[in-house]
């Protein structure tokens, strides 16, 4: 009896399984920020555009941190960012004198001036005049219902403050305020400068002045 060798269909291939796309740990790119226009600044200001001024900078971010920071929480209690700065400042200090207020605010005399007797109208701010001639002083203190807003509204401000802030890392934070206080330095010197030499020129304007007047005045 011969054997047969019986013949058995051939293997299917085996498919090679395809890896599956593994998803990356890494965080996406970022666009790139673009150049800065004042990296390699020379003195005459070279190439540097209107819009690239540091003062132009300063006065767009001023209006835009007004506009989404202080309004935010001006508003809901009643107030303009003007009469809210006063209110800060007073607080902060406990009692200011009308000049002291517009010069550390920062702000006109004549707004200073019209926001104080809308506060004080509303009963928020006391107003009381100082001494006599030349020295008279006009000295502003917040009234219990100007203390008990103020408390309500500085907490609001500091949380939304705090949050602009922490947009930033603190390594950015530090460089920032570590930045602007240099560029204030800078302003106040370059105002100590301007201010000397105003005085020193005072006496040769006089004298020009006196020189050109007609006789007999």
């Amino acid at each position: 009896m011969s054997c047969e060798r019986i013949k058995l269909p051939p293997l299917p291939i085996c498919p090679v399984p395809r890896r599956r796309p593994t998803l990356s740990t890494e965080p996406p790119e970022l666009t790139p920020a673009p150049a800065c226009p004042w990296a390699d600044l020379d003195e005459h200001g070279s190439g540097l555009s209107v819009d690239n001024f540091i003062s132009s900078w300063m006065n767009q971010l001023s209006h835009a941190l007004r506009r989404t920071l202080t309004l935010s929480y001006a508003e809901p209690f009643g107030v303009s960012v003007a009469e809210w700065r006063m209110l800060a400042f007073i607080a902060h200090e406990g009692q200011l004198s009308f000049s002291q207020l517009a010069q550390l605010s920062s702000t006109d005399k004549a707004l200073v001036s019209r926001t104080l007797k809308l506060l004080e109208q509303r009963g928020l701010v006391q107003l009381q005049a100082s001494g006599r001639g030349r020295a008279r002083k006009l000295m502003c203190r917040l009234s219990p219902a100007g203390l008990d807003l103020h408390d309500q509204m500085i907490r609001v401000a500091r949380e939304r403050q705090a949050a602009m802030l922490r947009v930033l890392s603190t390594t950015e934070r530090q460089g920032l305020y570590q930045t602007l206080n240099k560029l204030k330095a800078e302003c106040a010197r370059q105002d100590r400068l301007h201010d000397a030499a105003h005085q020193d020129s005072a006496p040769l304007r006089d004298k020009v002045a006196r020189s050109s007047a007609p006789d007999g005045l």
